[in-house]
């Protein structure tokens, strides 16, 4: 799979086109993954399986896992902070989320959310983090986003993503689309 040289990780995500036009410039200064390609997003899974364990059949696997799923809309009416070190938004139903996570991580049970750093799982879509921006552009940037929600969207696939902390390095490797709602 051409999409996964120089790879280093992989990811499983929600892609959230319709908040790139409010989230996008915020994020191109603030969250990492933005300047690694990364769209704005919902994380299923991360990380994901090692870029060589990445095959055709791990794909179908994951394919197979999500086609009982089905497509959703959501709402990001709120923002929100994990700590003073991340700024984001808020799912409005979270519970389709958390569902996707739980059945690809019940397939791939080698894989928890985060690595396991925590013990519940928040399904948000991150505006940006103390990593790149401090507490004040940060701050700025959740009072800014949050005049312009909410953003409604149709969830309707969920994509296999690898890449490195090279920028723009992170590639889409399979797209998966959820069943019609």
């Amino acid at each position: 799979m051409d999409t996964l040289a120089g790879a280093t990780e992989t990811a499983v995500i929600v892609p959230v086109p319709a908040a790139d036009a409010v989230v996008g410039p915020y994020r191109q200064a603030l969250d990492h993954s933005a300047a690694w390609g990364v769209p704005a997003h919902v994380t299923v899974l991360y990380p994901f399986l090692p870029p060589d364990r990445i095959t055709a059949a791990v794909a179908g696997d994951l394919g197979e896992v999500l086609t009982g799923a089905g497509s959703f809309e959501c709402v990001f009416s709120r923002v929100a902070w994990f700590g003073q070190e991340v700024v984001w938004l808020a799912p409005d139903p979270a519970g389709p989320f958390r569902a996707l996570t739980e059945r690809v991580w019940g397939r791939f049970p080698q894989c928890p959310p985060y690595g396991g750093a925590h013990p519940e799982v928040i399904p948000h879509l991150t505006i940006g983090s103390t990593r790149l921006g401090d507490r004040p552009a940060l701050s700025r940037a959740a009072a800014e986003v949050a005049v312009k929600l909410p953003i409604r969207a149709g969830i309707d696939r969920v994509r296999l993503i690898a890449g490195n902390t090279d920028p723009g390095s992170w590639r889409t490797v399979a797209e998966f689309a959820l069943a019609a709602g």
